[in-house]
């Protein structure tokens, strides 16, 4: 095993090996083999099109690889830097809509989301350490796996609505299967969570104070076990006991859930503004405030996309999102993500025009062929399910 590919000999210093295919990976991004343990270490965000595809093929890869290993217990996926994973090159997959390049962005959700669903059918434990930004698809590749460990360095969002698009990669499911109706609070508002608050919610299974996390990585480094629950009290030995503060979004739970839990984001908007103005408190009034910036269309298209993924399995909730990001990076709905990516990111002047500029303007209709079956020569997403059963 000590010549398979790379060994790590310090937690930011790698030996480079070659693999067995003949190629390597770099220190950044590349992988590691301690004892039973496989380490898969995330470097820079790949670009979407080609490099971000062709990063999504490599995952599978070797996820399916080392799943089949009698040599591997478990897998483990971090960050590199200050991040996780802070989603997709949204601003790289605007340039190549704007370019017609629209086979390369496809390619891109279509390995993106296979690998969510390797992940969330795989038969070995799966630790992601989530010590910095999470955002996008960060949360898919990570949460549909066995164990999520948090840090007060942590922080998730799906922040999708405000750039015209939809929470996908999977966060149909699992926002959908959260508590009450917060799933729907965070996809239209894109709140921030802390590594505390994703603990609360169920998003994180563990929680690690980042300056202990080399406790924990020396820890699992020493076991050599596919059982899960071994795995489970390791990470629970070495992690740290929190509770939520006074700021938390637990403590807003009852007034979410009746909010949120209208039939239209119309009926949330004006039941927000009702208790804001009898709480007279600042998370009602910033919550409001998102809601009003995000993209009208895209909002109509969460909240739909959330309460489907409620009764729908992980393949089911993929299959559509792929239809739904197909359909929203092309006509008639790209302009929206393209305006929204321009605004926040390119020039940056968080004034976006939507197209339809308010929620009265976004007809049924619309948001039904956001929905609808891709065309007679655009291939629907397939997944394994015959060889891969979910079972979350």
């Amino acid at each position: 095993m000590e010549d398979d590919i790379w060994m790590r000999h310090s937690r930011s210093s790698w030996r480079r090996r070659r693999q067995q295919d003949g190629q390597t990976v770099g220190p950044d991004d590349g992988e590691a083999l301690v004892r039973g343990m496989r380490v898969m270490c995330r470097g820079k965000a790949r670009r979407c099109g080609r490099e971000g595809g062709a990063d999504g093929a490599r995952l599978n890869k070797f996820y399916e690889s080392w799943e089949d290993s009698p040599d591997i217990g478990f897998v483990m996926m971090k960050g590199s830097g200050r991040a996780f994973c802070a989603g997709g090159d949204v601003v790289g997959l605007r340039q190549l809509i704007n370019e017609g390049k629209l086979d390369e962005s496809k390619d891109f959700f279509r390995t993106l989301y296979s690998f969510i669903y390797v992940l969330g059918t795989y038969l070995k434990p799966h630790v992601a350490i989530l010590d910095g930004v999470t955002m996008g698809g960060g949360g898919g590749v990570s949460i549909p796996g066995t164990f999520r460990v948090a840090t007060d360095r942590t922080v998730f969002a799906t922040p999708e609505v405000h750039i015209g698009f939809h929470p996908d990669a999977a966060a149909s499911f699992y926002l959908s299967h959260l508590t009450g109706h917060v799933g729907e609070y965070l996809a239209l508002t894109g709140e921030k969570l802390n590594g505390v608050d994703m603990l609360a919610l169920g998003l994180a299974t563990h929680y690690s104070i980042s300056e202990h996390l080399d406790l924990v990585d020396e820890r699992l480094a020493k076991l050599v076990t596919d059982d899960p629950s071994v795995i489970d009290s390791s990470l629970a030995q070495y992690g740290d006991l929190v509770y939520p503060d006074k700021t938390s979004i637990v403590h807003r739970l009852a007034v979410i859930d009746k909010c949120f839990s209208h039939e239209t984001v119309e009926e949330i908007v004006d039941a927000l503004e009702s208790e804001a103005a009898q709480l007279n408190e600042e998370w009602c009034t910033l919550a409001l405030k998102r809601l009003k910036e995000a993209s009208p269309l895209a909002l109509k298209v969460s909240l739909r996309s959330i309460r489907e993924g409620r009764y729908q399995t992980l393949d089911e909730c993929l299959v559509r999102e792929y239809r739904m990001s197909i359909n929203g990076i092309s006509k008639p709905f790209y302009h929206d993500f393209c305006e929204g990516v321009r605004a926040r990111l390119v020039d940056k002047d968080l004034a976006p025009k939507w197209d339809p500029p308010a929620l009265e303007f976004v007809s049924e209709d619309m948001v039904d062929s956001y929905f609808a079956p891709l065309g007679e020569f655009e291939p629907e997403l397939k997944l394994p399910t015959e060889q891969r059963e979910a079972f979350i």
